[in-house]
């Protein structure tokens, strides 16, 4: 006969495996069923603990069970692979889900925008006051960041997005120099970054960025200075929206294209693709000259007289727009 002892011993083992035994029904229960969370972005930062991550969870209202949630993880050792970073957890999530989501590591990304015609001073600026980001950035070389948007993770290094955008800009030059035309009088990949960073500032047309890159590739095939208004601007520390005045296109910088012969020294902005292509492979037109057109556009010439009347067109649309 079994003593009374022992049955207690048995009792009390038979309770403890059904209390095992209903907490993991419960938990597996738990662990696929649906919570009644809202979607939600959750930041999970770099060195938390699981408490500290079952804390965040549930303070943001995508877990209500946080000690099952740190009882299940401490029994698999699987909290080890959660990673750190910001995270869309969707509505009604289980937390099965919710785990796999932080294990991923697919992470929020960011986007980031460099704008064509934007200097590399503007962009710094830009990055340095964009509170997603971390670290400190000097201001690039001008014209060394590509146009275009990116996307990060919030909390990438400000140094790391600098390399990236610049990378970026060296894949897309080199492309742009080994298509570039047969008998291109450009020297350098350099150079077709300088004109290129020109265009994109003379004009916005898509369909005039080929023929305004002939126009001063032609200037320089004939010793012509560039003439470019940008330029003047650019090495007066000026933005655009104001004309130039006689006194401007005098002053003497390395940028003032009307006193100098051939290319300023660097770029004046950051040349997108087309304005790198448009260089690369220019119009096959003879023009020498362009005004504006009083639409947004250009008119071209290939004479000074035919530039002459053209400019005096211009005028009198200018003239009667200030009216």
């Amino acid at each position: 006969m079994i003593s009374n002892q022992k049955k207690i011993l048995l009792l009390i083992l038979i309770s403890i495996l059904s209390l095992l035994s209903i907490l993991l029904v419960t938990i597996a229960f738990w662990f696929q069923h649906p919570q009644k969370n809202p979607q939600a972005v959750v930041l999970i930062e770099k060195g938390s603990s699981l408490s500290d991550i079952a804390t965040t969870l549930s303070a943001q209202n995508v877990l209500d069970f946080p000690f099952l949630f740190k009882t299940t993880l401490y029994g698999t050792i699987s909290w080890r692979d959660l990673k750190a970073g910001e995270y869309f957890i969707p509505a009604n999530v289980t937390p099965a889900q919710l785990i796999h989501i932080l294990k991923s590591g697919e992470v929020i990304l960011h986007p980031l925008t460099v704008i064509e015609g934007e200097t590399s001073h503007q962009f710094t600026q830009k990055l340095l006051q964009d509170v997603r980001f971390t670290g400190v950035s000097e201001v690039p070389p001008e014209g060394r960041l590509l146009p275009e948007t990116y996307y990060f993770p919030r909390g990438t290094d400000r140094k790391k997005i600098m390399a990236r955008l610049q990378k970026a800009m060296s894949e897309a030059l080199a492309d742009a120099w080994a298509k570039r035309a047969p008998d291109h009088p450009l020297k350098s990949p350099d150079e077709l970054l300088i004109l290129a960073s020109i265009i994109e500032k003379e004009t916005r047309l898509a369909p005039e960025r080929p023929i305004v890159a002939a126009v001063f590739l032609n200037r320089l095939k004939q010793n012509m200075p560039l003439q470019a208004d940008p330029t003047v601007l650019y090495g007066l520390q000026r933005e655009g929206g104001k004309e130039l005045s006689l006194s401007d296109l005098k002053k003497e910088t390395p940028y003032n294209t009307y006193l100098i012969q051939g290319l300023p020294p660097t770029p004046i902005a950051n040349p997108g693709r087309a304005c790198l292509k448009a260089v690369a492979t220019p119009a096959e037109v003879p023009y020498v000259y362009f005004v504006a057109d009083g639409s947004g556009g250009h008119v071209f010439a290939t004479t000074l007289e035919e530039h002459e009347k053209n400019h005096s067109n211009w005028r009198k649309i200018r003239d009667s727009k200030t009216q």
